[in-house]
């Protein structure tokens, strides 16, 4: 058995080869690269610290002989996978992560964490939003005697738009599609309820650019449930250039290719029409208002992260983000930063400095 922990990471596309190339080029981790398409693992194949493995089933008699000796499974594929793979790492004993934005898909494995192992830890939510986002916002709000109102914007946005939506595919069409057409959770004057995605639109300047901002779904992961009773306004909205929000509302709408049985076909639309770019911006932005040393007070945090080359390849910064925030909570329970702690974790159990101070996390220290 080798000396360095073993994690499995779940699909290489995109996001999982670059969490891969991130714990393999650590030299601290030994990465099981599990994938059903074999040429994605041949793109990683060549890396040291790393073993591929090619299947075509991602159940527990396919997964359980290359977990044997991990202590922890990366779930980096689309959400409706996710519940299925926490229910391996359940029955495989290993602490599962994933990057789901989907609502029912984290209620789902919060069930399954409910019969964790003495150590076993089960956390969604691990990437930018919902995930990253929320540790910041919980910093700055924790901060305040008592809060009004936190507000967290987020965008992944191509540096250079040049299309009618202004906007170009930094990550999974389906998790997009998925957050434009379910509903949005928010605490609105101090109740938890729930509005439509894409209402809401909003207009600001960042450095002299304009943008709109406007709900979408699952931003929040567990923060109304922390927040709950502690706030009167809490929500979240995802940023793009101005013009983006009006088309995506004819289509998901007035189209009604928001309906559950006309998904896919939208999915199909934005792959076949709308191009991918590593050459992306990840902006970052929190607002929080309360009471602070006896004045009513507003805190931002704002960042922009951008696309740059990493482990001799350029990387866009949607991948650098995601991959950056699931490697550094990986890393700090590797370390035993959760110790004692069992079963389900919310991301803000995580403090941000901690969060930004760890190898991973300090990309987000920008």
């Amino acid at each position: 058995m080798s000396q360095r922990p073993k994690i499995a990471v779940i699909g290489v596309g995109k996001i999982g080869s670059a969490i891969s190339k991130f714990l393999a080029h650590s030299g601290d981790y030994q990465v099981v690269a599990v994938d059903i398409n074999r040429q994605s693992l041949e793109r990683i194949a060549h890396l040291a610290n790393l073993e591929t493995v090619c299947t075509k089933r991602l159940d527990y008699a396919a997964l359980a002989p290359h977990l044997s000796e991990c202590v922890g499974m990366i779930s980096a594929l689309d959400f409706p996978f996710n519940p299925a793979l926490a229910e391996v790492a359940l029955q495989c004993g290993v602490s599962y992560f994933d990057l789901t934005e989907d609502r029912e898909t984290g209620a789902a494995i919060r069930r399954t964490a409910e019969k964790a192992r003495q150590g076993q830890i089960f956390m969604p939510h691990c990437g930018l939003a919902p995930g990253a986002i929320g540790i910041l916002a919980h910093h700055v709000a924790s901060a305040f005697d008592s809060v009004e109102s936190i507000h967290m914007r987020v965008g992944a946005l191509p540096q250079f738009p040049t299309n009618k939506l202004m906007y170009n595919l930094t990550w999974s069409t389906e998790g997009l599609v998925n957050e434009y057409a379910n509903p949005c959770e928010v605490i609105k004057q101090g109740k938890r309820i729930e509005v439509p995605a894409l209402d809401g639109i909003e207009h600001f300047s960042l450095d002299g650019k304009d943008y709109e901002a406007f709900n979408t779904s699952g931003g929040l992961g567990s923060l109304c449930e922390t927040w709950l009773g502690r706030c009167q306004e809490l929500n979240y909205k995802t940023i793009r250039y101005p013009g983006h929000q009006y088309l995506m509302d004819f289509l998901i709408n007035e189209l009604q290719m928001g309906l559950p049985e006309k998904r896919s076909q939208l999915k199909v639309l934005l792959d076949q029409s709308i191009p991918m770019t590593p050459q992306d911006v990840v902006i970052m932005f929190v607002n929080v208002t309360g009471e602070k040393d006896g004045r009513f007070q507003q805190m931002n945090d704002s960042r922009k992260i951008y696309h740059h080359d990493l482990f001799d390849e350029h990387l866009g910064s949607i991948q650098i983000t995601t991959s950056a925030s699931v490697c550094a909570v990986v890393d700090m329970h590797c370390q035993g930063y959760f110790d004692g702690v069992s079963g389900f974790v919310k991301q803000e159990a995580i403090e941000w400095t901690d969060f930004v101070n760890n190898r991973f996390g300090q990309y987000y220290a920008v």
